[in-house]
């Protein structure tokens, strides 16, 4: 596995950048929820209890996709 260093400021929560960068790989299907979790150094349900707080969903739609899937029904 790789492994990257960055300098964030004391006010900014480890585990929130850790979950943002989690989310997007795992979103984008770079990461499975299991690699994401570890990535955060939780557990996977954990991962999926908690990513929807950052405007990740876990079933890869987004509300518009959502919206138009739901269009036949007006």
């Amino acid at each position: 596995m790789k492994k990257i260093e960055i300098s964030i400021p004391e006010s900014v929560d480890e585990r929130d950048v850790k979950m943002y960068v989690a989310g997007i790989l795992f979103e984008k299907g770079v990461l499975s929820s299991g690699q994401a979790a570890e990535l955060v150094g939780i557990t996977k349900r954990q991962f999926l209890e908690t990513i929807g707080e950052y405007g990740i969903s876990i079933f890869g739609e987004t509300f518009e996709d959502i919206q138009k899937s739901l269009e036949w029904l007006k």
